[in-house]
């Protein structure tokens, strides 16, 4: 099926282009993008005129392992959807099930170092399944240092691992913060010998934890210096806190020296995580400027009322979801830090979008509206229509091409070596896939809050992935699941 979107702004963030134009889609690829009318007479011709018309959204960071996620992410401008950060383990086996089940969007997972940690130094056998993957994160077991023996074993599950197609090694530090710093090493230097990238959710910072191995973010730069691979840092607002200016400057000297550094945020502050974590331990909140009535139970609302309760929950149920307050979204210097972070050059808006979870523990709806009951973290539905109303429409501090640039392309790009798919995402011309977000510029903007947290955004009137409409006037089409694995080559 051939079709023409007539008369937008048509956006390619590759060429930092913004014009209007016709975009003819030929199955599922772009066949052209025209200043001129194209005439097809065998094409269904859609109006577009007032739109933006642009690449999909690439997310790097979502844990959305649902059709109900999914469609919210769908209405927020997304056309691919990795997790990268955590990743799922056995890789073949969560390519398996997402095929299975069918997608909304594209999807893909990065190896879990984790699970790999999990299962050599824990003996627990990892499932592909996210919500067993969480209920690791309270297992001190798997959290210490390994012997060299150890160390070879989980390593060679991450080659395996690799093997299979994952997009690189997921790494959970934050969860195992007192590891020893020369086990991060290994890690990147077996993914700069397999050419891809790591995906690291850093350890704490030495301004928050004095006693730290090694301050978070620094490593991550020590480690791309020694190794020259390819180091993402994942959401840097939620880990640097009150610190980000400094912890930007130390990633941007690195960048400055050639370092192949990378960086990610979203514009909450936020976060959500297991009540296990160990940075949620009660007896380290207080250095992160937290405490137990920062830390609210997803589902019920309960705001935690003090250590007592916070010290029973993380025993009886480690694994339950929770959101924490990092950063106080009043307060005008707390909201300075969230958008330096996404204003900082080439800082990739990733969502660390959460499962969507029901009272009933069902694992998935293919309802829409989403049956009653259901809750995530705001940024699941919202991250990158919060982004586009504040840092184009109330900041003014991107305009299309550079909001494309931050969404779409440079999360393709950073995939370019570890998956050549993505080599024809994130960019819109001619041969470019055809995963296409056609948005309204004046409206677009997200819905969800921690009260009404499956609230989906507003602004999207079109998205197409793969030449295929999921969504069309506003409307999702609940029989179209045409999502494909991005899958690494075998390395």
């Amino acid at each position: 099926m051939r079709t023409i979107l007539r008369g937008g702004l048509v956006v390619d963030p590759a060429s930092g282009t913004a014009s209007a134009a016709d975009v003819l889609v030929d199955g599922g690829r772009v066949a052209s993008v025209s200043a001129l009318p194209i005439l097809d007479a065998g094409a269904a011709v859609v109006d577009v005129s007032g739109l933006v018309v642009g690449p999909g959204f690439v997310d790097l960071h979502s844990h959305v392992h649902s059709i109900a996620g999914q469609r919210l992410q769908a209405f927020d401008g997304v056309t691919t959807n990795l997790d990268l950060e955590a990743g799922l383990m056995p890789v073949e086996r969560a390519y398996a099930q997402a095929a299975a089940d069918g997608r909304v969007l594209n999807y893909g997972f990065s190896a879990s170092w984790t699970s790999a940690r999990g299962q050599v130094l824990a003996g627990l056998e990892p499932t592909a399944r996210f919500h067993d993957a969480m209920g690791l994160l309270g297992d001190l077991d798997w959290q210490r240092s390994s012997s060299p023996t150890e160390l070879t074993a989980w390593l060679r599950l991450l080659e395996r691992e690799l093997s299979a197609g994952a997009l690189g090694i997921g790494v959970l530090m934050g969860y195992a913060p007192r590891s020893d710093p020369a086990e991060y090493l290994a890690v990147a230097r077996l993914a700069a010998a397999a050419g891809v990238p790591t995906y690291t959710h850093v350890r704490e910072l030495v301004e928050i934890d004095p006693t730290t191995p090694i301050d978070g973010s620094t490593e991550v730069v020590i480690a791309a210096a020694e190794t020259g691979a390819a180091m993402h840092h994942c959401h840097v607002n939620s880990t640097s806190k009150r610190h980000i200016d400094r912890v930007l400057g130390t990633l941007e000297r690195s960048r400055a020296a050639g370092s192949r550094v990378s960086v990610e945020a979203y514009p909450y502050g936020m976060g959500s995580t297991s009540v296990g974590a160990f940075f949620l331990a009660p007896e380290r909140l207080g250095a992160a400027g937290l405490s137990p009535t920062s830390i609210i139970m997803l589902g019920t609302g309960e705001r935690l009322a003090d250590e007592r309760r916070l010290r029973e929950i993380r025993a009886t149920d480690p694994a339950a979801t929770c959101f924490v307050e990092f950063l106080d979204e009043r307060d005008e210097a707390d909201r300075a830090r969230l958008r330096d972070a996404l204003a900082y050059p080439d800082s990739i808006v990733a969502s660390d979008a959460m499962p969507v979870e029901w009272p009933d523990h069902r694992a998935d709806s293919r309802e829409w509206p989403l049956p009653a009951g259901a809750s995530t973290h705001p940024r699941t539905a919202g991250t990158f229509a919060r982004s586009l109303r504040q840092m184009v429409r109330e900041y003014g501090l991107w305009d299309w091409v550079e909001a494309f640039r931050r969404c779409s392309y440079l999360p393709s790009r950073l995939l370019d070596d570890a998956a050549p798919a993505m080599r024809r995402k994130g960019f819109l011309a001619a041969g470019a896939d055809a995963d296409l977000v056609i948005l309204d510029p004046d409206t677009i903007t997200d819905n969800a809050t921690t009260t009404d947290p499956v609230r989906p955004s507003t602004g999207v009137r079109h998205l197409l992935v793969g030449g295929t409409f999921v969504i069309r006037d506003g409307e999702p089409d609940l029989d179209a699941y045409p999502g494909r694995p991005v899958r690494g080559e075998p390395r």
